[in-house]
């Protein structure tokens, strides 16, 4: 299952970029950080898919939510089995356009980018700052948000409610290269 739908991904990122100048990262990170009275929970994924058209300034991102890795084992499985459901929904995606991408240059820059973020099956579109540089070789693009778990149709058991925050920060770090046929 898993190998199809790393398959579907690729596809999809393949129609995607079909004869457009494009930057390509399979190593993607993005982590999460959710701040509690009992213990901070936070993880890491660093097998984040991402594409950008660099003829269109439009990204997307797609991440298996298997891949996140905790410092505890039991959280790991709590993240997957209880919270996003990582076998009903498998990954997580964004699809959107970088705005004013022609003023990308080798130095950073701060641009918004917008778009649709799915997460547990749920659609929200956001806009999100990242600080972004360009060379003819690499895109660089880093920063972090805040995403409402209710947003997503996350539930939170009334048991553990105090323990998990509603509220997460998400960071990423985007190094994508020229991608060449």
């Amino acid at each position: 299952m898993k190998i199809l739908s790393t398959f579907f991904v690729c596809l999809f990122f393949v129609s995607f970029a079909n004869g457009q100048e494009r930057f390509l990262t399979k190593k993607g990170m993005i982590s999460f950080f959710s701040e509690t009275p009992i213990e901070n929970i936070e993880a890491q994924n660093n097998q984040v898919l991402s594409i950008v058209d660099a003829t269109s300034g439009k990204m997307a991102i797609a991440i298996l939510m298997k891949s996140f890795m905790f410092k505890k084992a039991l959280m790991q499985e709590h993240f997957n089995e209880n919270y996003v459901e990582s076998d009903k929904y498998p990954k997580a995606t964004f699809k959107g356009d970088i705005i004013d991408f022609d003023s990308i240059t080798a130095s950073e820059i701060t641009l918004a980018i917008k778009g649709d973020l799915t997460i547990h099956g749920k659609t929200k579109e956001i806009t999100i700052n990242a600080v972004t540089k360009k060379t003819d070789e690499v895109i660089e693009m880093t920063g972090n948000f805040f995403i409402n778990l209710i947003d997503f149709d996350v539930k939170i058991p009334s048991v553990v409610k105090n323990n998990i925050s509603e509220k997460i920060k998400v960071s990423f770090r985007l190094y994508h290269k020229a991608y060449k046929k």
